[in-house]
């Protein structure tokens, strides 16, 4: 039948950016979409009449009856016959194709009565098919209309209303009550609390304060609010859902070219069959029958509807699928590593131990660790700056600083050599760093001031609230959990016991990290990574399919073929679930398809089935297949216990 991409692609430039044009183009499409409609009904009614006026044959008007039926035939089933050719011409070969030899091939031995009728079978799935594949455009259409079309922006000194596509980055905009927020920002002055259920499937309304993140697409419930312009149209949260919706065809999955192969594989099996059952039986009615009854339209439209309800519904969860390939993987994934810091856990860690060296004073060892890590992003680094600004000390900047990656940071101030990392990056400069004797569980940060040590910072970070649960749900699923870490042992140890996950590996630099997935997808392991800064990258990339949080960094959500916006581990879960969903979905059509067609080709090659039965089997199983696909579009799951 018709191919999905051409139902779902709006118009040339239709969606290309967020913001999108003004209604009139909206109008327009749904015009088309009611013309088209139109167009069909009125091909499906003259068929009918046709076939009533040929069946009721008044033995009067033989002539007129047959030059009646001739033209209804010619027009409604010329799409029938317009598409067979293009496809022809395409060297595809498609139902539409098989379906046209037969009405052909009934017409001319005078069986018009049932060309007609077939034609009018074969015209209402196509109706029913392009209503049920254009719920899916439709879903997008109301995404891309969700951002408002103006905002109000402040500008030489006053708030104006601007259209949305105005915006730049570090624009300041307003957000008034019961508005919508337009772009990714930062909030700087205002308190209210914002539905975010559109981008991260939270149902519950998120606090907004300031220097807090906001996402486009949110709805602002109560107070006004000042948010400084981060990301715009397509690089907001918002914009990038939409791009994994419009672009589920993209991408394709291999369930989905096996789809288009199975479809080519059944019409020649049907030509074959009814090749045979001529030379053995010599009975045109059956062999157009045989070729009526095998139908691949369930596999070839159905499962690039269910890669498009898997990747619309783990949308509405804010999860993006950056295509249809990823999301069939992720059905199949049984091992998923997990960083620990920003993923397992919350990514604000704070100091909970100053242990200096005899001598040193606590503060000074604060001051020094700020001094070096001030202008680095990663969370144990932020957790000392903030610690230092609680203590009122003064964080001067360095004269240059070096950061190793896995290490730490280098740093020259007042003529001094500074180290602040792990213990590893002290021990390669020579430095001797003694053993951890203090029995507080946290990440620990070492620090030097040039060759003496000057003692340790202990950070904890605390765990996800859903993290321990979320593991739990996938050992269930009989997912293998991992977790790396570049914490110490007693550290991994401790978080490992508190969420149950399969196995723990500590001590990890990123290389290592990237040797593990490696060796993992080597053993042939399906291997889901899921990490959040610079250093998970490398990783991310390896595995088979990369997830990143939405609170990491830039790097990782661009090497990530999943990102979930809100940070939510639960969310995984159920974008996992949706996944095996999708892929146990598509496999039933697969089987239910050929177990039609090939108990429907041999009942028809003995002359169980005449041509209108055969065309009734064919329709009636063409969209039960396409119905268990669209299932998808308002797929709601029930999460399963942990163990």
């Amino acid at each position: 039948m018709r191919d999905l991409i051409t139902l779902l692609r709006c118009k040339e430039g239709e969606m290309t950016d967020i913001p999108r044009q003004n209604g009139h183009d909206h109008d327009n499409h749904e015009s088309e979409h009611a013309a088209f409609g139109a167009v069909m009904i009125s091909r499906v009614a003259v068929a009918v009449c046709g076939a009533l006026v040929t069946w009721v044959n008044p033995p009067w008007a033989v002539w007129l009856i047959d030059g009646l039926a001739w033209t209804a035939l010619a027009y409604a089933a010329w799409p029938i016959f317009s598409e067979a050719i293009h496809h022809l011409l395409e060297k595809r070969m498609t139902m539409e194709l098989s379906m046209s030899i037969a009405i052909v091939a009934a017409a001319s031995i005078s069986e018009l009565f049932t060309a007609l009728v077939v034609s009018v079978f074969v015209l209402i799935a196509e109706e029913i098919e392009h209503l049920t594949l254009a719920r899916g455009r439709t879903a997008i259409k109301d995404l891309v209309e969700f951002i408002p079309p103006t905002v109000k922006l402040l500008r030489d000194g006053s708030w104006q209303d601007v259209n949305v596509d105005e915006i730049v980055i570090n624009d300041l905009v307003m957000v008034s009550p019961g508005e919508k927020v337009p772009v990714d920002g930062i909030v700087t002055e205002g308190h209210s609390y914002l539905d975010q259920s559109r981008i991260t499937g939270e149902s519950m309304p998120v606090e907004a304060l300031p220097d807090q993140p906001v996402f486009a697409g949110s709805i602002n419930q109560m107070g006004v609010l000042q948010v400084r312009v981060k990301q715009v149209g397509r690089d907001t949260s918002f914009g990038r859902i939409i791009e994994a919706v419009e672009n589920a065809e993209q991408n394709r999955a291999p369930v989905q070219k096996l789809a288009d192969v199975l479809a080519g594989y059944l019409v020649y099996f049907s030509f074959a069959a009814a090749f045979v059952t001529y030379l053995l039986t010599r009975d045109v009615r059956a062999t157009i029958s045989v070729i009526i009854v095998a139908g691949a339209c369930g596999v070839a439209a159905g499962t690039p509807l269910a890669i498009l309800g898997g990747i619309g519904r783990a949308a509405q969860l804010g999860a993006i699928i950056k295509g249809g390939i990823f999301l069939e993987l992720l059905g199949r994934v049984d091992t998923i590593v997990f960083d620990k810091t920003g993923t397992l856990t919350q990514g604000l860690p704070t100091v909970i131990a100053v242990l200096p060296q005899q001598g040193i004073d606590a503060d000074e060892l604060i001051r020094i660790a700020a001094i070096v890590e001030a202008h680095s992003e990663h969370p144990l680094a932020r957790a000392v700056v903030n610690e230092a600004k609680k203590r009122g000390l003064t964080i001067e900047a360095p004269s240059s600083f070096d950061y190793q990656v896995g290490r730490g940071v280098k740093a020259q101030w007042q003529g001094k050599t500074l180290r602040v990392g792990n213990r590893q990056l002290l021990t390669e400069s020579g430095i001797t760093v003694p053993d951890r004797t203090s029995g507080v569980i946290g990440s620990d940060i070492v620090v030097a001031v040039d060759q003496q040590f000057y003692g340790e910072i202990i950070v904890a970070d605390p765990l996800r609230p859903e993290a321990a649960e979320a593991i739990g749900a996938l050992n269930t699923l009989s997912i293998k959990t991992v977790l790396m870490t570049g914490d110490t042992m007693a550290v991994a140890n401790d978080v490992a016991a508190r969420l149950g996950v399969s196995e723990l590996i500590a001590n990890m630099l990123p290389e290592d990290k990237l040797a593990k997935v490696r060796e993992l997808v080597a053993s042939k392991r399906l291997v889901a990574m899921v990490g959040d800064g610079v250093n998970d990258a490398p990783a991310l990339t390896a595995a088979h399919v990369g997830i990143a949080m939405g609170s990491g960094t830039d790097i990782a959500k661009e090497s990530a073929d999943l990102v979930l916006i809100g940070n939510d581990l639960g969310k995984l879960v159920e974008t996992m679930m949706i996944a095996q969903k999708t892929r146990a979905i598509i496999w039933q059509n697969f089987a239910g398809t050929i177990g039609v067609d090939t108990i429907g080709i041999l009942l028809a090659s003995m002359g169980y089935l005449n041509p209108l039965l055969a065309a009734l089997i064919h329709v009636g199983s063409e969209l039960l297949f396409l119905s268990n696909s669209a299932r998808l579009l308002d797929y709601h799951f029930k999460p399963r216990p942990s163990a």
